[in-house]
């Protein structure tokens, strides 16, 4: 008897958190120290904000066209958010994970369960705020929100946050090196679980 490594697809790691939860930072830094993670920019509807660059922070189309796409099936997962749209190109995660590479999204909670229903075996993080205090500090720090539009989105995080059970895996994002740090050991973890042996003749 002998054994080979079996082929399998590549790991796909969701990483969902409210808004000024700190996911786009901490996938960031994780891309950046793991060339090999694959990544998919995400499509939407909303318009540019002052240093987003089209094809790499999103890619910015309109509602008419998001509507097309959906229509076509591009579309991973797509839901509304704050007003806008958002999806995930099918193409770039089936491409990644086919050829047995691992990728990360940057998703919110709804694209992230509807992955999971999905694709059972995805792999999802929710990052935590250490507090709701630190969370409002983080959104009124980021100068970019008027006073109602923090108040909405403390009262979606507090929504987003009441489903942080049905995810595998919960970081508390106090200090983004930790964070960062635990995540590698989730995905090295998982990689080692999904390594199987299969027996032949």
């Amino acid at each position: 008897m002998n054994f080979r490594l079996e082929r399998r697809r590549g790991l796909l790691l969701v990483v969902s958190a409210p808004s000024g939860g700190g996911k786009s930072s901490v996938l960031k830094l994780l891309r950046e120290r793991d060339p090999a993670l694959g990544y998919s920019v995400s499509y939407t509807s909303r318009a540019p904000r002052p240093g987003d660059v089209d094809g790499k922070t999103y890619h910015f189309v309109s509602r008419e066209r998001f509507g097309e796409m959906i229509d076509a099936g591009a579309f991973y997962e797509h839901a509304e958010v704050h007003g806008n749209l958002y999806g995930t190109s099918a193409e770039v995660v089936e491409q990644a994970l086919g050829q047995g590479r691992g990728i990360a999204l940057d998703i919110d909670v709804q694209g992230g369960l509807a992955i999971k229903k999905r694709l059972p075996e995805a792999l999802l993080v929710f990052l935590l705020p250490p507090s709701m205090a630190t969370l409002e500090k983080r959104l009124r720090g980021r100068a970019t929100d008027q006073e109602e539009a923090v108040r909405i989105r403390m009262e979606n995080a507090r929504q987003e946050m009441a489903h942080w059970s049905q995810y595998d895996y919960v970081v508390v994002n106090d200090d983004l090196e930790g964070a960062i740090s635990d995540i590698s050991q989730i995905l090295t973890a998982e990689s080692r679980r999904a390594a199987r042996l299969t027996l032949v003749d």
